[in-house]
């Protein structure tokens, strides 16, 4: 009979230590994946001329950035969706939102974060395309060749956001009332002149009823009186250092669960006090990992 021969303990020790260099190496391959250099929107400040500019909904979902092979998120981490999700999509990147529905943000950046989601999960989102970077022509020459790229994916997860004109600021109001109405954030404007190039400009403008930013816990105070055994408010610290206190928009639940010290978070706020610091902020979500960086300009 054949003895079975015995892995010298040394030998063992090595491929322990092999596997362990190995996970870390390609766990930090994952997570270096360079960012995509994508367009962001500045604020509407009613000065901007409408008839320069297309109207859509901006749809409160994950960025999810199609490279031509592969999924990512505006901060370059991959996602990893079933299969069938991205079969059939061409080979030039599509910008756009992974969504699945009003007030679910949670969620659909739950679903996209986890890399094992199953097929029932992934079959509520959809994907809505806003932009192709990658085109080379104006947005006023990109918004039917979405639409045309679109249809040839033929996919019914995978849609086109409508693109439209309004002929002045009040028909502007109107179409955010009705965004609003149903649960949406606000309206981006592409103007139609612009090329699609990195970074912040006039040529992507935003509009809502508020403003919101990041931050990150750095304390958590207790509640009293009602709020008693529960967190009160948390201290947080903005990107470039401001620190401030933020009390309100969160459930009961989310008191009683708050988001850790060291942890990001999105608030809302309404313009800046004199001092700089957001004026009425509150509470609106956890944001995993933080901001993305934002991208350099590419001109």
């Amino acid at each position: 009979m054949r003895r079975k021969e015995k892995t010298h303990p040394i030998t063992r020790l090595l491929a322990i230590v092999a596997a362990i260099v190995l996970f870390f190496v390609l766990n930090w391959a994952v997570r270096a994946a360079p960012a995509p250099q994508v367009t962001l929107a500045e604020r509407y400040d009613g000065q901007s001329d409408l008839a320069d500019y297309w109207v859509s909904e901006k749809f409160d979902g994950v960025r999810g950035y199609w490279t031509g092979k592969a999924l990512i998120t505006r901060g370059g981490t991959p996602i990893a969706p079933p299969a069938w999700f991205t079969a059939g999509w061409p080979d030039t990147p599509m910008d756009g939102e992974l969504w699945i529905d009003y007030g679910e943000f949670a969620r659909v950046s739950g679903i996209v974060r986890t890399h094992d989601a199953s097929d029932r999960q992934w079959r509520q989102i959809s994907y809505r395309v806003f932009d192709l970077p990658e085109h080379g022509g104006e947005f006023d020459a990109r918004v039917p060749a979405i639409r045309k790229t679109v249809a040839a994916i033929d996919q019914p997860w995978v849609v086109a956001i409508r693109q439209f004109k309004v002929d002045d600021p009040d028909a502007l109001d109107t179409a955010l009332a009705r965004v609003l109405a149903r649960g949406g954030e606000g309206l981006i404007l592409h103007r139609g002149d612009a090329p699609y190039r990195a970074g912040r400009s006039d040529d992507v403008l935003k509009l809502k009823p508020y403003e919101d930013a990041e931050a990150r816990v750095i304390g958590i105070n207790p509640g009293q009186g009602r709020l008693e055994g529960l967190m009160g408010s948390l201290d947080v610290r903005t990107p470039d250092g401001r620190e401030f206190a933020i009390g309100s928009g969160f459930t009961d639940a989310e008191r009683a669960d708050p988001p850790p010290v060291g942890s990001w978070i999105t608030y809302r706020y309404n313009g800046e006090t004199a001092t700089g610091l957001p004026r009425f902020a509150r509470f609106l979500r956890r944001r995993p990992g933080g901001p993305p960086p934002e991208p350099s300009t590419r001109r």
